[in-house]
């Protein structure tokens, strides 16, 4: 399911405040689908004592054991384990992170990101070569990933996962997800992949260089070096971006292709076309006016949609289906156009050309829920009233921009949600 597909980029349970440079923040989310799009179940209280949690501890044990941890394991890892009352509270008052695509690509594709991707990929330029021939994944498209998740590796996060995980678990809320977590982070000391102390990430469980939950660790990681370890954590980044190759071939990543091109689109274009659910070839979209920046048809790399992802009034893209493996890894159409993009630009690629809807804002979560519900009310039914800007509501979108002669480009802004109050 894709997190966001309008003006508003909103990065929830997972995002992780990571720098390239003091001032730049991102927000990300794991590879992996994120605990806030889990269902929630009725939360132990706050206030719950220690005394709770290693009840917790306590029953845990034998499930634990059931799944193959070794008492051993156990004993070693959750001795002198302590609720972490800190991770629970941040995780109970996650601070909506709202920005448009255009602050976040500024951050995230800023040009001492970009300086710093070259640098690394000159640094790991060995180590690289060999991931993309084992793996067919542009080392581009590695880098810019860790440079997204950990600002190549100078934030990975120092939370201890087994107390971050355990914390989760007993909070409840979110507890049969944490408990997967924490019984494949046991796994992982169990296969003697890390230690203890060295098993650390953020505060919700993300670890290493491209932070990688301990399920996506336990699918997708592969010890690159060859030392009998798969360690994500090393100062040494090898196994972490050998692991993100590893998991972008898995979940489909076709060599060579684009995960977009930045198009152009002819007066009249209709803009009902601009639908994930509708490809075409490049060729075709050239026959109705689709073209590169440069007046040519875009290469053939397969079908191809076209995503608008601040609307009419700003740039167009033609995206592959790389595109899609990207959203494997974080949903979010920003993230995506950030991972390809600052890779393009790693690449020595040109900025994005078209013009952003600058004097657009972010719709916040209380007026995304009321966008969503006055849609609903007006006979567009979005089908779910829960703040995300997905298919279903840019599906809504689209029927009511069509019913009141807008153009239906689906964009859900400041604009359509005042013309529907």
């Amino acid at each position: 399911m894709r997190v966001s597909g309008g003006v508003a980029v909103v990065f929830g349970f997972l995002a992780t405040a990571l720098m390239a440079g003091p001032t730049e923040v991102l927000q990300s989310p794991r590879p992996v689908m994120r605990p806030a799009d889990t269902p929630v179940m009725d939360p132990i209280p706050a206030s719950a004592d220690v005394t709770n949690f290693d009840a917790w501890l306590t029953a845990f044990r034998p499930r634990a054991i059931a799944r193959g941890i070794k008492p051993s394991v156990l004993d070693q890892a959750l001795h002198g384990l302590r609720y972490n009352a800190d991770v629970v509270r941040r995780d109970r008052n996650q601070s909506e992170f709202t920005k448009t695509i255009w602050d976040y690509l500024e951050t995230a594709v800023s040009d001492l990101r970009i300086a710093n991707g070259k640098a690394a990929l000159k640094a790991q330029q060995r180590d690289l070569d060999k991931i993309e021939r084992k793996y067919g994944v542009e080392k581009q498209i590695v880098v810019a990933i860790w440079g997204l998740e950990s600002a190549y590796g100078t934030f990975r996060g120092k939370t201890p996962v087994i107390d971050a995980m355990a914390s989760l678990a007993f909070d409840a809320r979110r507890g049969e997800f944490f408990e997967e977590q924490l019984i494949t982070a046991l796994n992982i000391l169990q296969s003697g992949d890390t230690t203890p102390a060295n098993l650390t990430g953020s505060w919700a469980g993300a670890m290493g260089h491209t932070q990688f939950m301990p399920t996506s660790f336990r699918d997708y990681a592969v010890d690159f070096n060859g030392d009998g370890r798969r360690d994500i954590w090393s100062d040494d980044p090898g196994d972490a971006l050998a692991s993100t190759a590893a998991y972008l071939k898995a979940n489909g990543w076709v060599t060579g292709q684009p995960w977009g091109v930045e198009v152009t689109l002819p007066d009249g274009f209709n803009y009902l076309l601009a639908n994930r659910t509708i490809t075409k070839p490049p060729a075709k979209w050239a026959g109705i006016g689709v073209r590169d920046l440069n007046g040519k048809a875009v290469p053939d790399h397969g079908g191809a949609s076209i995503l608008l992802p601040a609307g009419a009034k700003g740039p167009a893209f033609m995206i592959f289906d790389n595109f899609a493996v990207l959203e494997t890894y974080n949903t979010a159409d920003a993230y995506v156009i950030g991972v390809g993009h600052l890779a393009d630009r790693i690449a020595g690629g040109a900025p994005i050309h078209g013009p952003w809807p600058r004097t657009d804002r972010a719709l916040s979560y209380d007026e995304r829920i009321e966008l969503q519900q006055r849609l609903t009310r007006a006979g567009f039914d979005t089908v779910k009233i829960d703040a995300k800007i997905g298919p279903l509501t840019i599906a809504a979108v689209r029927a009511y921009q069509v019913a009141s002669g807008l153009v239906p480009d689906g964009y859900a802004s400041l604009g359509l949600l005042k013309r529907l109050r």
